[in-house]
């Protein structure tokens, strides 16, 4: 006789669990918002049309969950600048059209730069040892993306093999959420893979400094609207608490040995993330042992040669900070869905398949019954 099989995209459960979230809601008494972290869970949340099942009296924000979005311009300019210098630079399809300062890489190809799409670190390292030319990665993620680049690393590239990290970590960028003032958010939804890494146990400093909730999510529909049910619940409750609703994959420790690898590789340092501000902690750099695969240490990078080409008039009136920050929706954007779409983005928003703009766009503009916030 076989196992039962568990299925996450029930009907009748997410019907059960969406008259749960309306009580949860009600029994606050009060409009209220809750903020997840991560372009999958909002990309699940439009794909699933889940929004249409929330209480009119909730708004579930996505925040700095698009590490394309965040990374900042002159880490984008960095990798133009190498790939114009006659260096192969090897990264993301997403990193591709981020605007830079000036240009962005796809425009460095035009110019004939060496850019190379590549679906992950392994396959910038078969490049690598493929050439006798330099290939530099330029890294974009988050914490699960960065243990990736550092098993790599430990494995001991080629020696024509350099990083140049633009990698985050997202618990610090939750911190500056918490504390901006416009700031109307009651609870956080936290990425399942990211804590399949840290574990969930990371988020009980914050809890205990900020007195908001935290539940770990997964990503389908069930897990989604499981999770904002008890986070929901927490909040109208007032009480600050961790909990973890995606305890298949997620324990509190976390994966130790992955960690391990990280922290031998990478060292956190403060940095801007594009539209947002100063993180402390939030950038994550190569330690100085490993200063030899450092794109920033190994190269002379020049960026004189940006400077020849003005910013794109449009880009002062992009809000995507604001957006990732969770005090405004894409909606609340003049040039969403008109100067700015998939094809022409204006803000790295509308450019990541991860980013609130582009999801948006794709599922229909606003892919809920209102604009909110």
């Amino acid at each position: 006789m076989s196992a039962p099989q568990i299925q996450f995209r029930d009907p009748q459960r997410a019907k059960a669990l969406a008259a749960a979230l309306q009580r949860a809601v009600d029994r606050a008494g009060r409009r209220m918002a809750l903020m997840h972290v991560c372009g999958s869970h909002e990309q699940a949340i439009a794909r699933y049309g889940l929004r249409s099942a929330f209480p009119r009296e909730l708004d579930v924000i996505m925040g700095p969950g698009c590490p394309v979005c965040v990374t900042d311009l002159p880490e984008v300019d960095e990798a133009v600048a190498l790939a114009l210098q006659g260096v192969r630079v090897a990264t993301y399809g997403d990193m591709l059209r981020v605007p830079g300062t000036s240009r962005s890489l796809a425009d460095a190809r035009a110019e004939g730069g060496k850019v190379e799409v590549v679906y992950g670190v392994s396959e910038a390292v078969r490049l690598a040892r493929a050439t006798t030319e330099e290939i530099v990665f330029f890294a974009s993620g988050f914490e699960t993306t960065a243990v990736a680049t550092a098993a790599e690393i430990l494995r001991g590239p080629p020696k024509n093999f350099s990083v140049l990290s633009a990698h985050k970590y997202i618990p610090p960028a939750m911190e500056i959420v918490a504390t901006v003032p416009e700031t109307r958010i009651e609870g956080f939804l936290a990425a399942g893979h990211a804590a399949s890494i840290t574990g969930w146990g990371i988020f009980e400093g914050f809890v205990a400094r900020h007195r908001l909730p935290v539940v770990v999510a997964g990503f389908e529909p069930l897990d989604i609207l499981a999770a904002l049910v008890r986070l929901a619940e927490l909040a109208a409750d007032r009480t600050p608490a961790v909990e973890n609703l995606y305890p298949r994959c997620v324990t509190r420790e976390g994966n130790l040995p992955a960690q391990e690898q990280l922290w031998k590789v990478f060292q956190v340092e403060g940095g801007h993330w594009r539209g947002i501000a100063d993180v402390p902690d939030g950038n994550l750099r190569l330690r100085p042992e490993f200063a030899h695969l450092d794109a920033r240490r190994r190269f002379r990078i020049d960026l004189e040669r940006l400077r020849d080409c003005a910013p794109d008039a449009l880009s002062e009136h992009c809000i995507c900070g604001k957006i990732m920050s969770g005090i405004a929706s894409p909606a609340s954007c003049r040039l969403f869905g008109k100067e700015c779409v998939p094809d022409t983005p204006v803000g790295a928003c509308m450019v990541s398949a991860e980013g609130t703009c582009r999801i948006w766009h794709q599922y229909g503009g606003a892919p809920q019954w209102r604009t909110a916030p």
